[in-house]
């Protein structure tokens, strides 16, 4: 029985690792779709380059998505990206960013599972979000000022980090999140890499404005309405107004 659970726990975990190369793949032919092959001209392209390489996405994937979205291979791309907006139960807002190649398949299944969810609903709420640039980084340095170097690599704001809030910042290691213009990703992720900072992840995305105030239960009510969204094959990324 024991080996059964093994070999069922592996199956998972090489699921949900297919899937995630599968989304990132998609996220870098939409972004050279969208912005052209060069990463140091598309900010996009190059925050998505970084998630697939910190994933272990291989180079001949990487380089075939980057033709396909650009129009420099031979396949087509027909893939759109499309943002819905909407609340997860406890009226904690959210928005879901898809790629699709088929609108109304994917339309009509999102709607679906926002009416699976208790109170999930569709509706507006992009002006409880700002659209920015996300920089996730840490330094050996316990000590750093974070301010003095938010302001040296050219962010906007910051926001620590903390092993606790994520494992990918080693114990003891000073970890912030660095806000920027979206513009400006490729900019301070590369200022950070040159002054001795590891780059976790850079991207651009949805930051909420502010934060409905849940008790345990409905935090984990939340989550999983918020898992099932993420599972979904065309769901690439869902941002949440939740701490």
């Amino acid at each position: 029985m024991g080996r059964q659970w093994l070999h069922a726990k592996r199956a998972i975990v090489n699921l949900k690792k297919g899937q995630i190369v599968g989304k990132l793949v998609k996220e870098i032919t939409v972004a050279a779709k969208l912005g052209g092959g060069d990463p140091a001209a598309n900010a996009r392209l190059f925050a998505a380059l970084e998630k697939a390489r910190k994933a272990g996405v291989t180079r001949d994937a990487i380089e075939r998505a980057i033709a396909k979205g650009s129009g420099t291979g031979g396949d087509k791309v027909n893939l759109d990206h499309i943002v819905y907006e909407g609340y997860a139960p406890h009226k904690v807002a959210i928005i879901v960013e898809v790629y699709t190649d088929n609108h109304n398949r994917t339309a009509s299944e999102i709607r679906v599972l926002f009416k699976k969810g208790v109170l999930g609903t569709a509706g507006s709420n992009k002006f409880l979000f700002d659209h920015v640039g996300l920089v996730e980084a840490h330094t050996a340095t316990p000590d750093v000022d974070m301010e003095a170097v938010a302001i040296e690599a050219g962010a906007n704001d910051f926001e620590t980090l903390t092993h606790q809030q994520n494992d990918d910042v080693p114990e003891g290691a000073a970890g912030a999140r660095f806000i920027t213009e979206r513009t400006e990703v490729h900019n301070v992720s590369s200022w950070l890499k040159q002054n001795g900072w590891n780059v976790i992840t850079a991207e651009i995305g949805y930051l909420a404005k502010q934060f409905p105030d849940l008790d345990d239960t409905h935090r984990a009510e939340v989550g999983e309405f918020l898992q099932e969204l993420e599972d979904h094959d065309d769901v690439q990324r869902v941002w949440a107004a939740l701490k």
